[in-house]
């Protein structure tokens, strides 16, 4: 299908632009107030104090008032309202009537003028006007990207340029924020991002890209924006000139593109995808690392995505290639359902023995639970794993601190007989909201309480996810720009209390240098990097629309206006990760990460919006915060696998039965017996071999570990 180029979206170089500016001139209505045109951090500051509605090109495109230029009384006195106005806000701001004792914040880059964010005396909050500034903290970046780094995959605010992942580009920030400007309502810039990815992005390219990455951002970004065009069209509504109207299938068109490409990756012996892929040969690329191993996270956070289109499009092979990494994992029996983060394509066994929530091995449990509710609970497989690996990770990786006893998710780094490691990446806060979440899925506690069912297990797991969740605000709490760190460590006893040995209460978290929860935290200087990460916010979104409390709300408020003090760039272009987030002023890092637009203000702003917008019982968020629908199977769509017989700890039991089988045929003759002990003497041999080997593995990916990662890498 042949698109043409939208006849009404405005091009900033175009000589229209300057017939726009001056009708909006001619109103009254000065360009500066909405922070396009303003220089430096100053002009687009001012924006966000500016209460008035932008223009309609300027994504507004409802209940814009009229000119104002024949407004007689108000327009004659509206210098002096101007000015009465601004001295009230100089004696506010200096402080001449603030409580005694009362500490100004502690100042970062351009904090002065971040004051707005700071909450008000008042009991009663504003949430749509605190929803409302996360959207002009996404407008004030996705303007500064759109200014200085147009079509290119990474946007450094700091230099004011962009770099390509790709010759051409993938639009990797383009798309990953389609649906952020759609659920935010912002029409012209969403315009302008379809005119660019109509006439601009083109996947024949001869590039090895990331397979995971690919799928979850690009096209989970295309699949989500063609969600919520076709099922919200009030959500950033088009012309029915423009791309993406109905009858046009824009978003789809280039999903199925892409997907038929990412199926390159799965022509492995066993099924499981390599971690990258050739975009134009569509063949899959081998890891460079770890032996050639994949990672299991990223192998196994695919299925959403490639589940979903085949339901859009009847291609079951899609849906085939999808499930089929899911069977080979569960093939190989791990104890307790916990999976070790490295798995071979060839022959779809793990490599080495580390077992973590962090890096490389989280989005395999969120999928699991994820892809039980996008088929509306009608494949129960998916559901039994999630309920063996939430034991699992209850019985061998939940542990108390030392001191206040807060709830941690450890790590094993050589396997569950190995010592508890008191490592917590930050991606391992996704946890807390997904618990939540798998508990009522994703009704309120109120409403899942009423369906008759509830039972200890859900409370104990409800209490699991709140306990998580402090500790991962925690991590915000204990740096000195309130903002996480990449990871944490945390003071554990020796031997370590772990959940099975009963659960602990947690101490309060209070504001004071010298509180005494604190001590439960290390964090380690090469760990104190802040990437602008969404999994504490997700989960807050989560909490709160699950639990109905008010106080992660809070919470995620807080966090936000941390990241406006110390993570705003100097002069208004956008916001930047941090090299340091435990010293003030703290080191920029000259990059805003995709996943700021795509999931993190997202998070936010569904956070303070109201809770029917969305409403998590009818939709699943991929790992990357894009949304699909939940959805019946149909279209000849199953569940095409089941689960091997195995033991109570999820160990396969088929071995014992061979060995079994294998006794009885060999006591036939004494060259039966001869031939097994042959045979026995090879597989010890075999058996330490392999054991030795794993050992040998297990430490070079530790080391491998230790060194920085791909800027691919979101797991």
């Amino acid at each position: 299908m042949s698109f043409s180029l939208p006849k009404n979206v405005p091009r900033f170089e175009n000589p229209q632009r300057e017939l726009e500016d001056g009708y909006w001139g001619s109103s009254g209505i000065s360009r500066i107030q909405n922070g396009h045109t303003g220089n430096g951090i100053s002009g687009k500051l001012d924006a966000f104090l500016d209460k008035r509605q932008l223009p309609m090109y300027k994504d507004k495109p409802y209940n814009y008032s009229a000119s104002r230029k024949n407004i007689g009384w108000y327009q004659r006195k509206r210098t002096f309202v101007a000015a009465i106005l601004g001295v009230l806000g100089l004696v506010y701001w200096l402080g001449i009537f603030s409580s005694a004792g009362k500490v100004a914040p502690v100042g970062g880059l351009g904090a002065a003028s971040w004051t707005w964010g700071s909450t008000s005396g008042s009991s009663k909050v504003d949430w749509d006007d605190r929803r409302q500034k996360v959207k002009e903290a996404f407008v004030l970046s996705w303007d500064g990207y759109e200014k200085h780094a147009w079509g290119f995959d990474e946007y450094h605010p700091i230099s004011k340029r962009g770099t390509q992942m790709t010759p051409k580009g993938m639009g990797w920030i383009i798309i990953d924020a389609l649906d952020t400007l759609m659920v935010m309502n912002l029409t012209s810039r969403l315009s302008h991002a379809r005119e660019w990815i109509s006439t601009s992005l083109d996947y024949d390219q001869d590039q090895n890209v990331n397979t995971f990455e690919t799928t979850i951002r690009m096209l989970g970004g295309l699949l989500s924006a063609h969600y919520l065009s076709t099922t919200f069209p009030d959500m950033a509504p088009v012309a029915d000139s423009a791309h993406g109207a109905p009858g046009e299938d824009l978003y789809l068109e280039k999903a199925a593109d892409l997907a038929d490409r990412i199926l390159g990756a799965f022509d492995s012996d066993s099924g499981v995808p390599y971690p990258s892929m050739n975009l134009k040969d569509i063949k899959g690329v081998p890891s460079h690392v770890y032996g050639g191993a994949s990672s299991t996270a990223e192998a196994a956070s695919l299925q959403l995505e490639l589940k979903y289109i085949a339901m859009l499009t009847g291609e079951k092979n899609y849906w085939e290639r999808a499930e089929r990494v899911i069977q080979v994992i569960d093939d190989n029996g791990m104890e307790d359902g916990l999976v070790p983060i490295f798995i071979y394509p060839g022959n779809g066994q793990f490599r080495g023995s580390i077992i973590r929530l962090g890096s490389r091995g989280d989005s395999y449990y969120e999928y699991l639970i994820k892809q039980y509710l996008q088929t509306s609970k009608q494949e129960p497989i998916y559901l039994e794993l999630w309920n063996q690996a939430l034991a699992g990770i209850q019985k061998h990786l939940v542990a108390y601190t030392a001191h206040s006893h807060f709830t941690i998710i450890g790590e094993r780094p050589s396997g569950l007989a190995s010592p508890l490691s008191p490592k917590m990446d930050h991606l391992v806060c996704f946890m807390p909201g997904t618990i939540a979440l798998a508990v009522t899925n994703g009704l309120t506690v109120e409403q899942a309480k009423k369906l008759g069912n509830w039972s200890q297990k859900e409370d104990d797991e409800m209490k699991l996810a709140i306990e998580l969740t402090k500790t991962c605000w925690g991590m915000y709490k204990v740096m000195a720009t309130g903002l996480a760190p990449e990871i944490s460590f945390f003071e554990i006893d020796d031997p370590p209390h772990m959940q099975a040995d009963g659960i602990l209460a947690s101490a309060e978290i209070k504001s004071e240098d010298d509180a005494p929860w604190r001590t439960d935290y290390t964090i380690k200087h090469q760990d104190s990097h802040n990437l602008q990460r969404p999994e504490t916010v997700e989960s807050l979104f989560y909490m709160w629309r699950i639990t109905g409390d008010t106080m992660y709300r809070e919470w995620g408020w807080e966090i936000f206006t941390s990241f406006l003090k110390y993570s705003a760039t100097e002069d208004g272009s956008g916001f930047t990760s941090l090299s340091n987030a435990n010293e003030i002023p703290p080191k920029m890092r000259d990059n805003m990460e995709s996943f700021w637009l795509a999931e993190t203000l997202k998070y936010l702003y569904l956070l303070f919006s109201p809770v029917d917008l969305l409403p998590l019982d009818s939709i699943v968020i991929n790992t990357e915060a894009h949304i699909f629908p939940r959805f019946e199977l149909t279209r000849g769509l199953k569940t095409g696998w089941k689960r091997k017989p195995r033991d109570s700890q999820g160990k396969l039991i088929k071995e014992e039965k061979r060995k079994k089988g294998a006794g009885k045929k060999g006591s036939k003759s004494d060259g039966g017996n001869r031939k097994d002990v042959v045979k026995n003497d090879v597989l010890t041999k075999t058996r330490q071999e392999l054991k030795t080997v794993q050992v040998i593995a297990t430490r070079a990916d530790q080391n491998e570990e230790q060194k920085p990662s791909s800027a691919w890498s979101d797991t």
